[in-house]
Formats: C-alpha cells, structure tokens, sequence
C-alpha cells in the first residue's frame, strides 16, 4: 500500500509540475511528450541561484559554440562542425527552461521575458546562419541567409498567430525549435561523414521550412479573415 501511494504521489507531483511549467504555451510538436517530462525532472534539479537570466545565456552561450564550429571547420576541419552537438544541446537546455523554471517557481515575467526570449533567439539564429555563410562556398552561401530569412519569417508567424488567436505556440504542427535543432545537428554529422552534403541537405531544410511557414501563414489569413467576418 505504502508504494501504490508513493507511486501515486510522485504522479501527482509530475503533474503538477507538467501544469506549471506548461502554462500560457499551447506544444503540439513531434517530441512534446517527451520534451516537457524532460524538463519536468530538469526544472526540479536546477540549483535555486540559477536565474531564468543565466539560463537565458546559457542557452546564448550554445549557439555561440554552433557558431564557433561553424568557424573552426571552415578554416581547420571539417570534423569541428561535431561541437555543434554539444552547442545546440546546451541551447536546448537553457532556451527551453529559462521560462519554464520562472514558471516553476512561481515567479513568471511574462513580458520581460517574452521580449528577452524572442531577442535572444533570433541573435542566435543570425550567428548560426552566419556560421554556415563562412563554411559554405560560393552560391551555396545564400542558404545560410535563406535558413535566416525562413526561420525569422516562422518567428514572426509566432508573434501573428498569438495577435490573432490569442494563443502562444512556438511550434508549427509536430515542428518545433526542438526537432531544428535535430535536425540541423544531424546535418552537421552528415556533413563530417559525406563531405559537402550540407550543402543539398541544407536546401532541403530550407525548402521544408519554407512550406511550413506558406501554410501557416495561409491558415493564419484563413482565421483572420474568419474572426473579421465575425
């Protein structure tokens, strides 16, 4: 009995834990389930003199190291493109928690840390895209600028989505900043195993990123259209 309440007890808990830090954020994408137990059992182990802030730069800080590996490979080797792993994980970490721990303990700056959250992301997506500007070569350059464009453009859907409806949510269907990273990370391994294959690889991102935004810029006119004539 004693381990039925204690297992009944700690799913509470988690729950409770999965409420908070899932308010005011509508997740729809692919590894949802999954990502926010994570962070669930991350938010409970974050030591108590670690800010929302410091997290905030932490997950800075992983883009930069996605930057830097960028770099390192294009004027050593190939193989440093490898830290890009490490960087977009520790980008992960502080980009998704440095909110939900707000939300965790109970001290949320929706406002603040919605400007903060929105700013410090796109710094972070122009370095990487500069970062691939610097490795590729030639015409195939222009895909770290389309990779810019097409996830600012996804951002800004972000901003009207929540004008419109009234609901945040980062992700587009089942895709989220999450499976970019992903994405983008086996990318970057592919890269180190099939020399220049970022380069057709990375086409194909951006094109996949471009559909997404078209339709969801469509079904966003669709529903402002509606609404209006309502």
């Amino acid at each position: 009995m004693d381990s039925t309440n204690k297992k009944s007890g700690h799913s509470n808990k988690i729950n409770e834990i999965l409420e908070a830090i899932s308010r005011d954020r509508i997740r729809t994408n692919l590894l949802h389930t999954y990502e926010q137990r994570a962070i669930a059992w991350l938010v409970q182990r974050v030591p108590p003199w670690i800010s929302s802030n410091m997290l905030t730069g932490i997950g800075f800080a992983g883009s930069i190291l996605v930057f830097a590996s960028f770099m390192l490979a294009a004027y050593f080797s190939r193989s440093f493109l490898l830290l890009g792993l490490p960087g977009f994980l520790i980008s992960w970490f502080g980009d998704s928690l440095d909110g939900r721990i707000a939300y965790y303990r109970n001290k949320p700056r929706k406002l603040y840390g919605f400007v903060l959250d929105i700013t410090i992301d796109w710094i972070g997506i122009i370095l990487i895209g500069c970062g691939f500007i610097v490795y590729a070569d030639g015409f195939w350059e222009l895909l770290g600028y389309g990779f810019v464009v097409m996830y600012g453009w996804e951002m800004i859907i972000v901003l009207m989505r929540y004008k419109i409806t009234g609901e945040y949510s980062i992700d587009a269907g089942k895709f989220s900043p999450t499976e970019a990273r992903i994405l983008i990370s086996a990318i970057m391994v592919l890269e180190v195993l099939i020399p220049t294959s970022i380069h057709y690889s990375a086409s194909l991102a951006v094109i996949i990123l471009f559909i997404i935004n078209v339709v969801d810029t469509n079904r966003l006119l669709s529903k402002a259209n509606t609404l209006e004539k309502h």
